[in-house]
């Protein structure tokens, strides 16, 4: 038995599935959008490499050290992005929230908030996690002002700590949240999502 198991988890209107080599051609559709995988912070896929980037994710499920997920459309099924559980460690009940990322017409609305909303709660609820990461580049302002919205602490930067796609060398903000931080930020959540836009 892996510490995630695999599960579909819905809000609302976004679902959160298991991601498979069926969602290939939406996924290769949502990364077109906004041409995402020429921003340099990321590690959205190319057109071409979108099987290898599903067979990859499949690959390290496999190992339990990463669950993906594709972000859909409720009712429509549409592929809107992927996010991860990784840095999967059950002796200490921590996981991060990573490998994030979404077509460019859902980015700034409500979508990354209620995927943060089903992560953290399946991570803090269902597994009983004492601790959920996120990690960034140091160089991706938009992900560190969203991971802080979500209420995470901040707890450093290490250093030359992976490559880019460029073939430069990245600095890495680490993030967190403890399990009782959670009740606060989820209320927070629920209010910013329950906010007139």
């Amino acid at each position: 038995m892996t510490f995630v198991e695999p599960v579909s988890l819905t809000l609302r209107d976004i679902t959160l599935e298991p991601l498979a080599l069926e969602h290939e051609n939406g996924l290769r559709q949502a990364a077109t959008d906004g041409q995402l995988w020429k921003l340099r912070v990321t590690s959205v896929p190319a057109p071409e490499h979108t099987r290898s980037y599903i067979e990859e994710a499949l690959a390290m499920r496999a190992a339990g050290n990463r669950f993906a997920f594709a972000v859909l459309d409720t009712a429509t099924g549409q592929v809107l992005g992927s996010t991860s559980f990784h840095d999967i460690l059950p002796a200490v009940k921590r996981l991060e929230i990573g490998y994030t990322w979404y077509a460019q017409r859902v980015q700034r609305s409500h979508v990354n908030s209620t995927c943060k909303l089903l992560m953290m709660t399946h991570a803090f609820e269902v597994l009983g996690c004492h601790v959920v990461g996120w990690r960034t580049d140091n160089f991706n302002f938009a992900s560190q002002a969203a991971i802080e919205r979500l209420g995470a602490k901040k707890d450093g930067i290490i250093r030359g700590h992976a490559l880019r796609r460029d073939g430069t060398i990245r600095d890495t903000v680490m993030y967190s949240m403890r399990s009782g931080e959670w009740p606060e930020a989820k209320a927070q959540l629920l209010y910013l999502l329950d906010k007139p836009r």
